[in-house]
Order: C-alpha cells, then structure tokens, then sequence
C-alpha cells in the first residue's frame, strides 16, 4: 500500500563542511568499482576500532554514492521511495509550481490521482513521470526555437 510522504519528512541541506566531506567520501567511494556485485561490506568504526561489519546491498551503495555527490554539490536531498504518496502542496513543490496548477493538471488528467475523502493524492513515481515527458517536451521546443534562429541569423 502506498504511504503519505510526511510534512516533516526530512530534506538534508548540507552544511559547507558537509558538501567538502561528502565531496571527498564520494570521491573516495567512486574509486571502488562495485561491477555486479549483489552486496558489500561496511566496517563501522568507533574511535578506530571495528564495530561490525555489516552487508548491504551494492544498489544501496550507489544510491548512497549519488546521494554524497548531490551533497558535494552544495544541494539539499530528500530520499522518497517511489510508491509513496503526495500531496498536491507536496506536488506543486517537487514540480515548482503552484498547487492550483496542480490540481488543474490532475482534473485534466495529465498525472494520475486518487482521493482520500476530498483531499488527492499523487504517486511519487507518476509525479516523475509526468516532470520527465514535460521537461522531454520543453527541450523539444527549445531544440526547434534555437533551429530557426540558426536559420534566421539571429546569432544565437
């Protein structure tokens, strides 16, 4: 079943001593290649002296990997799984739109919905869904309105 994202749920914004440790983790991590591997092992620390040694899934390290270079950059980042449930609010600010948008856009159909009593809920993974044909779109007409001004002369 599909579970409503929280209002609280958490977005890390990386401090500038978090971008420039995440910058060198990441750095450090990349030169690890995990090939197809299933699974690795993590050591944990305490002062220098081994905790445990835990596995985990190597999709989780490369997510993680992802996650240190977003940070590097200085971005803040919300891991959200891909069946969890938004609001429209929730919606209109992962698309940086206004909530009235969309809900016009779930009435005209263009991202799947369903109601929970008189409030909508939309799935994370449509939501992206939706943004990626849209942004396809955007580039599509931006690649054809840079054409004709090559065409025209217009020196861009």
């Amino acid at each position: 079943m599909a579970r409503l994202i929280p209002d609280n749920y958490e977005t890390v914004a990386p401090s500038e001593a978090d971008a420039l440790l995440a910058r060198e983790s990441s750095r450090r991590l990349a030169t690890h290649k995990l090939g197809r591997r299933s699974s690795v092992r993590i050591q944990l620390l305490d002062d220098g002296e081994e905790i445990e040694t835990v596995p985990v899934p190597a999709s989780a390290l490369r997510l993680f990997l992802h996650l240190l270079t977003e940070m590097s950059q200085g971005n803040a980042v919300t891991l959200i799984p891909t069946h969890a449930e938004l609001t429209t609010q929730q919606a209109a600010d992962l698309l940086n739109v206004s909530r009235p948008y969309v809900v016009k856009l779930l009435e005209e159909g263009k991202i799947p919905s369903r109601s929970v009593g008189k409030y909508r809920r939309v799935r994370f993974d449509d939501l992206m869904a939706f943004k990626r044909k849209d942004d396809n779109a955007r580039e599509k007409v931006l690649d054809q309105l840079a054409a004709e001004a090559q065409e025209l002369g217009m020196g861009y």
